[in-house]
């Protein structure tokens, strides 16, 4: 065993908005209409040898560049401690609050930034608690297998040769998914002496299955809900894989799969029942590995970060003026004057933001990944949404006895598709900022963040 002690705490405050702000997720305006769950910010603190460092889940789509730097500043404000040392990552709630002034429909911006400052000052309160709760604690992980029916790849090549990000129900022109789902998940254990136990689930899939105008931490928040009332003494933090191209939703139905849910404008299932249903079966996954953990020695923290430049998907000049005809157009309110329906709508839309957006460059742009060890374990944290082939890219790496590809962490920057999705097309790769180098350049500066954790 090392001679250092290895210590864990936990922090935990809710971060519910007020009624009437935006709703993040979608190109439609949505507006807060209640609350079906609460949201949080939990932070997990690791101490050891002089050494800290500080997760921070928050229950909100994505914290963007703007966001993340008030987080970082209230922390460091509240506790001391530098941007350099925390690993903050959204859940990906598409039923939470905006974190932007520009979601893509008008909004008053007042409110967006009166709750990003008083989030971030819940965040800090979490992270507080969590350094004042620190006990020492044992590590032990394991790696269980999702259910099905709950997470599918959600780009589908179709018969005409086409792709399409959720094709509509039993489409008889549906030929194939264009992809691979990686069912593992993700366990870490914290047993801690005179403390509650914490588990750290990391599992791939969009947290988009509830839908609607009401608040909630979506299938995130069932998982907890679910194993705080299986385990006494048991607190667990969600965070997300590589989910970019999947989704809960089954495009050729089983029986049973329409309970207690509906199809939604993108052609997915989605409702407060859907969200219930994944997050207690990824709970019950969880619930089969908890007691067979492989206790290991935790015999080194450390975090270190990369940054790296990526080149932008700047658009062509000859498709700016349908672009911006779109954008003018959604802008307005007025979609029904663009020809398309559901996700294709959803896709030319955001595919003419992209463009308008990156019209004058710039042509590259820095992106970070972040990594923390924890003894033989390593949470490799990007910003934006990696595809499932990257995560298990990264993954592969070798190097450590487990590695965690943790989505949406210190920043938000859009999907990061594979390589081939760039030919392909869907909404993913059509709306992604940056060219298709992106995914083998994020895996080869994982891995030169996984040689600087050693």
């Amino acid at each position: 065993m090392s001679g250092k002690v290895f210590r864990v705490g936990y922090g935990e405050t809710k971060i519910n908005p007020p009624a009437g702000i935006p709703i993040a997720g979608y190109f439609v305006p949505r507006f807060a209409k209640g609350k079906i769950s609460d949201l949080h910010a939990i932070a997990l603190a690791f101490s050891m040898g002089g050494e800290t460092a500080v997760l921070i889940s928050l229950d909100v789509c994505a914290v963007y560049s703007g966001a993340l730097k008030t987080v970082r500043a209230a922390v460091q404000a509240k506790t001391g401690l530098d941007a350099s040392r925390l690993f903050i990552a959204a859940t990906h709630t598409h039923t939470g609050p905006c974190l932007t002034t520009e979601p893509g429909f008008p909004i008053d911006p007042a409110p967006v930034l009166s709750y990003i400052d008083y989030m971030a000052g819940q965040a800090a309160k979490a992270a507080a608690l969590a350094l004042a709760d620190l006990k020492p604690a044992r590590m032990g992980y394991a790696v269980g297998r999702a259910p099905d029916r709950i997470a599918y790849i959600r780009r589908y090549r179709m018969k005409d040769g086409s792709v399409m990000t959720c094709p509509p129900f039993d489409d008889p022109d549906i030929d194939h998914p264009l992809g691979t789902l990686d069912q593992r998940v993700n366990v870490l254990r914290f047993d801690r002496r005179g403390g509650e136990t914490v588990v750290l689930m990391n599992y791939g899939l969009h947290a988009d299955t509830t839908n609607g105008e009401r608040i909630s931490s979506d299938w995130v928040g069932w998982v907890q809900k679910t194993l705080d009332k299986c385990l006494d003494g048991v607190k667990c933090v969600c965070v997300m894989g590589a989910e970019g191209d999947v989704g809960s939703t089954h495009v050729h139905p089983d029986p049973g799969d329409m309970n207690d849910t509906e199809i939604s404008f993108d052609n997915e299932m989605k409702s407060p029942g859907m969200a219930r249903f994944v997050g207690r079966a990824l709970a019950g996954t969880v619930l089969q590995v908890y007691d067979k953990v492989a206790y290991v020695d935790v015999d080194r923290l450390k975090m270190e970060q990369v940054t790296f430049d990526v080149p932008m998907n700047v658009p062509r000049p000859e498709d700016l003026p349908r672009a911006r005809q779109y954008a003018e157009w959604h802008k307005a309110g007025r979609d029904d004057l663009i020809p398309f329906t559901a996700m294709e709508l959803t896709t030319v839309v955001a595919e003419a933001l992209r463009m308008v957006r990156l019209a004058d460059g710039p042509a590259g742009r820095p992106i970070t990944v972040t990594g923390l060890r924890l003894g033989p374990v390593a949470l490799v944290g990007i910003p934006g949404e990696p595809f499932t082939e990257i995560g298990e890219r990264v993954k592969a790496i070798g190097g450590f006895d487990l590695i965690m590809p943790c989505a949406l962490t210190n920043g938000s920057e859009g999907y990061f598709p594979s390589a081939a999705a760039y030919g392909e097309g869907g909404y993913e790769a059509r709306t992604s900022e940056f060219k298709s180098t992106v995914s083998d350049t994020i895996v080869e500066n994982a891995g030169a963040l996984l040689e600087k954790l050693k």
